[in-house]
């Protein structure tokens, strides 16, 4: 269940609303509780973890050591409620009728949606910084990021496109389709989806073997990683498993992104896509 709430953590971010720290006549949030993985990871780039009083528990690291109030979904309303925020980061995730009691409550709320696009990740990364005064900040790392990725995809522009199966879930089978960062991962390390064509998501093994792909990605944490992967390594006329490219990587790094950690996966990726490319 962890892990499956962690997959579907993949996406998130934006719902405009006005805020609450004075700063060039303007009042910031001083007590913020975030309810998504990147959300919490982006206000510790931002360096205002000090207004952070609350997260979930898949928290990264970092924030191990700030108020748990509940999973990315299940969120305890009695314990946000006590520790009095005047801003709640949630995501599309979160039960719209636990966000409701909140706001009925005078509880503001902000909710992120999907992200569908490395662009996207970065506008609402920006949106959050503005919410909560440090959009220059936020600019800055911004403009740093998309030169990193504009360098990546520039060298690997001409290199032969390494067709690949990302498997985000085992149970129903699930990928990301055109309208996830996913995709934006494969793409710009030099790789083709082989299902980009899918809308909701759910594939099946037997469209993964008709397709054929060169590299197959498995999207998870613990042993579960490993099962999945000497489950494919039985079909033994896939390229992926004749070549011996079946890999795992964290959920965190590939599900839950900010736009530096983004640029960091990028790079992990076209190591495996493109192992004789140089990228530093």
């Amino acid at each position: 269940m962890k892990k499956r709430i962690l997959f579907f953590a993949c996406f998130f971010l934006l719902s405009y609303n006005s805020v609450l720290v004075e700063c060039a006549n303007k009042v910031y949030s001083q007590r913020v509780i975030s309810l998504g993985p990147s959300l919490t990871k982006e206000l510790y780039l931002l360096g205002v973890e000090d207004r952070l009083i609350g997260c979930t528990i898949y928290a990264p690291e970092c924030a191990k050591d700030k108020e748990k109030v509940g999973t990315v979904i299940d969120i305890n309303l009695e314990r946000i409620i006590k520790l009095k925020p005047d801003l709640v980061l949630a995501t599309s995730l979160v039960n719209p009728k636990q966000v409701e009691k909140l706001r009925k409550l005078k509880i503001r709320v902000v909710v992120f949606s999907q992200a569908r696009s490395f662009q996207e990740l970065c506008d609402q990364f920006l949106e959050l910084a503005k919410l909560i005064g440090k959009e220059e900040r936020a600019s800055q790392i911004i403009k740093e990021m998309k030169e990193k990725v504009k360098s990546i995809r520039d060298k690997t522009e001409d290199l032969k496109r390494t067709e690949v199966f990302i498997q985000i879930g085992a149970k129903p089978l699930f990928t990301a389709g055109k309208n996830s960062f996913v995709n934006d991962f494969i793409e710009f390390a030099g790789g083709i989806n082989i299902a980009k064509d899918v809308e909701v998501g759910i594939y099946s093994r037997e469209k993964v073997l008709e397709k054929n792909p060169d590299v197959i990605i498995i999207v998870t944490m613990g042993i579960r990683g490993v099962k999945e992967k000497e489950i494919w390594q039985r079909y033994k006329n896939i390229n992926a498993v004749k070549n011996k490219r079946i890999y795992i990587i964290d959920s965190y790094k590939i599900c839950s992104p900010t736009p530096i950690s983004f640029v960091e996966t990028l790079k992990e990726l076209v190591k495996i896509l493109h192992p004789e490319a140089k990228i530093e």
